[in-house]
């Protein structure tokens, strides 16, 4: 039997520099036609690098990754959101994606009728969307608004709405980023058991995510992306093993990609000051944000999971510091004794509590080990006792 979806050789670049958004003087113009005619070129850089694996009908697959590493760019290729550089794709099925919030949707029709041009789209009959919708808007939970413009919809009830959309109008391929981070913990709970539920019934996903314990919950196999390149294929605890290994050698640094658009707030980089520490030490990183414009009440927020997927501490650290536009730097100190010894992830976000809006964040993208203390401390831990949720930590401005 062939493959559902059959991707062979596939590469895709990206030109770095370009004048999107913006109008060019007829200066700019004229330098722009003779760098193009005297062989000036572009800086590009390959977001894919010659990536071939099959999926078979009814495989569930997680793709894993740090920021950056392709996952994205191959799914928007496999929903021909945009095409590949080079390379060839085949898919045998009728395809629903979920990328990002709102996808597909249009803002000035109502939650209905985008439920009805969504199956559309999908190639079903009015009766079949019929015959599904009282199970999508029950479980998207938005029926008060149903008939509602979309976009007076909030971005979680957008997102309720359209996992329900393509979770149940039975497409033959289910696509879905990272895009359930948006929803609450109990609809993400709602979200993973449909999907293993669609899974089960022979249906194939594609699933990328930043929280591993989702993937091994969910899928038999795994793929692991860096930097374009495909490190690993196979069976999905392998996967992850292979990971958290790279990632705990690797993973304790976040620099953020030079923006050309300067008009949002954003978390230029995150580094811790080592990759390990025992328990009877302090957990130290640096933070440099930038601020598109005047910050009142800064806020940070902090989060650590084991490499399953458990958030084991969270706080949130109000600065009292209005901040002006710019860059600024910060040193963030975790008090010692906060966690038990294993693998963690640290997410990281910046937000300003008055309103509340978060800025930006950084999720899952820096790893980090705590190992047993040496011999001679005092202080004793018992693993019975699962991990220690970390203290109040300190944030200093540096």
């Amino acid at each position: 039997m062939k493959p559902i979806i059959d991707i062979q050789g596939i590469w895709k670049q990206y030109q770095i520099g370009g004048q999107k958004g913006r109008y060019l003087s007829i200066r700019e113009s004229i330098s722009q036609m003779g760098r193009q005619l005297f062989g000036g070129k572009k800086a590009s850089f390959w977001a894919l690098s010659d990536i071939s694996f099959p999926v078979n009908k009814g495989e569930c697959v997680g793709i894993i990754g740090k920021n950056g590493a392709g996952k994205s760019t191959l799914l928007k290729i496999l929903s021909s959101i945009t095409p590949p550089t080079k390379g060839k794709i085949t898919m045998r099925g009728r395809v629903a994606s979920l990328l990002e919030v709102g996808t597909g949707f249009h803002n000035e029709l109502t939650g209905r009728e985008n439920i009805f041009l969504n199956g559309s789209i999908l190639g079903m009959k009015r009766t079949e969307i019929i015959h599904q919708l009282d199970e999508i808007v029950e479980f998207s939970g938005v029926s008060q608004f149903l008939d509602t413009p979309l976009k007076h919809y909030s971005s979680g009830m957008q997102l309720r709405l359209a996992f329900s959309v393509a979770a149940h109008l039975n497409p033959e391929i289910l696509l879905i980023d990272e895009v359930l981070a948006v929803g609450d913990a109990e609809f993400q709970r709602k979200c993973l058991g449909k999907m293993d539920e669609v899974s089960k019934s022979g249906r194939t996903i594609i699933f990328i995510s930043h929280d591993l314990g989702a993937v091994s919950q969910l899928c038999s196999r795994g793929i692991w992306l860096n930097e374009g390149q495909m490190q690993f294929d196979g069976p999905v605890d392998d996967c992850l093993q292979n990971y958290e290994h790279w990632i705990t050698q690797h993973g304790n640094k976040h620099i953020a990609p030079q923006q050309e658009d300067l008009s949002t707030h954003s978390i230029l980089s995150v580094q811790l000051s080592q990759n390990s520490y025992d328990m009877d030490s302090a957990i130290d990183f640096s933070m440099k944000i930038s601020l598109a414009e005047r910050v009142q009440h800064l806020v940070f927020g902090l989060m650590i999971r084991d490499v399953r997927g458990k958030v084991v501490g969270s706080q949130v650290i109000h600065t009292g510091r209005t901040e002006q536009k710019g860059e600024h730097d910060y040193q963030v100190r975790i008090p010692k004794h906060s966690l038990a010894p294993d693998h963690y992830t640290l997410s990281v976000s910046i937000a300003e509590s008055s309103p509340h809006n978060v800025l930006d964040s950084v999720v899952n993208l820096i790893t980090f080990e705590i190992t047993s203390i040496q011999k001679g401390n005092n202080f004793s831990w018992d693993r019975s006792f699962g991990p220690i949720v970390f203290h109040q930590a300190d944030i200093q401005k540096i």
